[in-house]
């Protein structure tokens, strides 16, 4: 039976000028449960290169996540601060949920639909699992300073997934007809991504508050995700059997589905979105909206089925 016009804005509450902010909330995992049978891959009628650049986030979250949990795992015993110790097992959980989300993901939609992620999997399980595996150092000072520096990245990245979050969660897709179930999965996941945002930035500087080492560690991520993006798109678009898009058609049709509220815009995410995190004052509590986030979970349809 075809959803009522309304029934979407009921499970997207947007910004507005009355939201109450409800301050730093304790963070926790919760269960979900997604029902991934008979989605097409362009989940977004009529927009092939928005859903597969959607897509790309479910080959190369679970990594990611993974490793942010093993680093997490690393740091915990060193931090003497209750609350922030606290804040990183909330945030260990919801990452640990979030890759697992993704892994049922590649194995149920991706590869359901046809499609050979290997290539991707295997680039980002080496990045994540061997070039950013922690050294072996003996000296303990230098194991530590590559902990801080791992520490970094995180919390660089995770400015990225809070800014994808909050776009998630303003988007247009449900307007052009997305499968709700997609959509509940990245709207959920990136409301805990703004939920959390703040958590990795204080860890980071915890354990080292250095200005270099955030524009650094910054600079690196900005060049992967872009190459991420690009890259990532072009190989999932290729190996779609009912794809034939080519590398400018691609740039055209991104920037369209930019345009429409379906993809966030490149200048915008690589421009103001980063540049602010150059900013020496920047807090992430400047992005996002923590009622929105904490908003949406409690009416997330996933969510609700996994308490059925």
């Amino acid at each position: 039976m075809p959803e009522s016009p309304a029934q979407p804005m009921a499970l997207r509450p947007r910004r507005s000028d009355h939201e109450v902010d409800p301050g730093r909330v304790q963070i926790q995992a919760r269960q979900v449960h997604f029902d991934l049978s008979g989605i097409p891959l362009e989940w977004i009628p009529g927009h092939p290169v928005a859903s597969t650049m959607i897509n790309l986030f479910n080959v190369v979250l679970p990594a990611a996540e993974h490793w942010f949990v093993r680093t997490y795992n690393e740091a915990l015993p060193l931090v003497r601060d209750p609350k922030l110790a606290d804040d990183i097992r909330g945030f260990i959980g919801q990452e640990a949920t979030h890759a697992a989300a993704h892994d049922d993901v590649i194995q149920e939609f991706l590869i359901g639909n046809g499609v050979d992620p290997a290539p991707i999997l295997d680039l980002v399980s080496y990045l994540f699992e061997k070039v950013l595996a922690p050294k072996d150092f003996e000296d303990p000072e230098r194991r530590l300073n590559n902990l801080c520096e791992r520490l970094w990245l995180i919390a660089a990245i995770e400015h990225y997934t809070a800014v994808l979050g909050d776009f998630a969660l303003n988007s247009s897709w449900e307007d052009h007809g997305a499968h709700p179930t997609m959509v509940d999965l990245f709207r959920w996941h990136g409301s805990e991504e703004v939920e959390h945002r703040c958590v990795a930035h204080d860890v980071a500087v915890y354990f080292h508050n250095s200005y270099p080492d955030r524009i650094r560690a910054m600079s690196l991520a900005a060049t992967v995700m872009f190459v991420f993006f690009q890259r990532g798109t072009r190989y999932l678009l290729k190996s779609d059997p009912d794809s034939d898009i080519g590398w400018w058609a691609m740039q055209r049709m991104r920037m369209r589905d930019s345009e429409l509220g379906l993809l966030p815009k490149f200048r915008k995410l690589f421009g103001s979105n980063t540049l602010m995190y150059f900013r020496p004052g920047f807090s992430p509590e400047e992005m996002g909206s923590t009622a929105q986030a904490v908003a949406y979970l409690a009416t997330s349809p996933a969510a609700r089925a996994a308490h059925r």
